[in-house]
């Protein structure tokens, strides 16, 4: 299995300490920017536009990230304390993220940039889809570092081990966390097991499985939207399925909140997908573009 290492971190002063994870958020946030520029410049998009748009989808995607996360999984703690709605920088779900970098788009066109036809909103939104799958991966490396999405126990290969005593006092600690402490078997026992490390997972499936179809895809033209729907078919059937993994969700009626989200999302993308096959609207024209 794949050794357990506690979250790298560098103190600096007082209470100030930067962490591994958001290390690589920031890098994530980062190289998602560079890529949508580079690519709506590549494209003939306004780079400016481009940016402005951009700011919105990012300040969106983070507050709803946090919201959804809280409200879905969270909602007794949230009862309890509703203070916790405005600690934005805790408590983040990347699918709530995705919803909300969504709604960013759609405020800035509807409120900034109406002037912006159709069409070309559809352009900006694509290239945003393509560069998003470089970006997650980073992203799902900071989850990696972080083991800030622990699973049940398994003897799976790609799982993390549970051999030494760190881990073990990690995962009996995020045990206790979802009330099921006793559950764990005894510390013998234990050390020969490990636990679904799902952020390690998505941060495997992102790399080495849409990141390379999605760098195949993308040498010959697509109309637009093509890599909106190309991203929810492979991603969204992965993430329903790991779901039932996850150690400390809410569930309802034996589904997380995610996979209701997901199920939903998914059934608007293959429909998004039948809209762009040949049959499904007007072919493309140079370039990918909708003629």
């Amino acid at each position: 299995m794949v050794p357990y290492f506690p979250q790298p971190q560098f103190h600096l002063f007082g209470p100030v300490t930067i962490h591994a994870f958001g290390v690589l958020v920031a890098a994530s946030v980062i190289t998602g920017w560079k890529l949508v520029v580079g690519r709506c410049r590549r494209k003939g998009l306004d780079a400016e536009l481009c940016e402005d748009l951009l700011v919105y989808v990012f300040c969106t995607g983070f507050l709803v990230a946090h919201l959804y996360s809280v409200i879905a999984y969270f909602p007794r703690e949230a009862w309890k304390d509703p203070v916790i709605l405005l600690r934005v920088w805790e408590n983040i779900s990347s699918f709530g993220g995705i919803l909300g970098g969504v709604l960013g788009l759609w405020l800035f066109f509807r409120f900034i940039r109406r002037e912006t036809g159709a069409a070309r909103r559809l352009q900006y939104l694509d290239a945003i889809a393509y560069a998003f799958p470089f970006a997650w991966a980073i992203g799902r490396l900071g989850c990696t570092v972080a083991h800030d999405h622990p699973g049940v126990l398994t003897s799976f290969p790609l799982a993390v081990s549970l051999n030494s005593a760190q881990a073990q006092a990690y995962i009996a600690s995020a045990y206790q966390g979802a009330g099921r402490f006793a559950e764990l078997p005894p510390a013998a026992e234990l050390r020969n097991l490990g636990f679904h490390d799902l952020g390690w997972y998505e941060f495997l499936y992102t790399l080495l499985v849409i990141v390379p179809v999605f760098l195949l895809l993308d040498r010959k033209p697509h109309r637009d939207g093509f890599f909106v729907a190309a991203f929810l078919l492979l991603y969204l059937p992965v993430r329903f399925f790991l779901d039932f993994l996850r150690l400390s969700d809410a569930r309802y009626h034996g589904l997380t909140p995610g996979q209701y989200a997901v199920a939903a999302v998914f059934l608007g993308a293959l429909l998004w997908a039948a809209a762009l096959s040949p049959r499904g609207g007007r072919s493309a024209g140079p370039g990918g573009a909708s003629a």
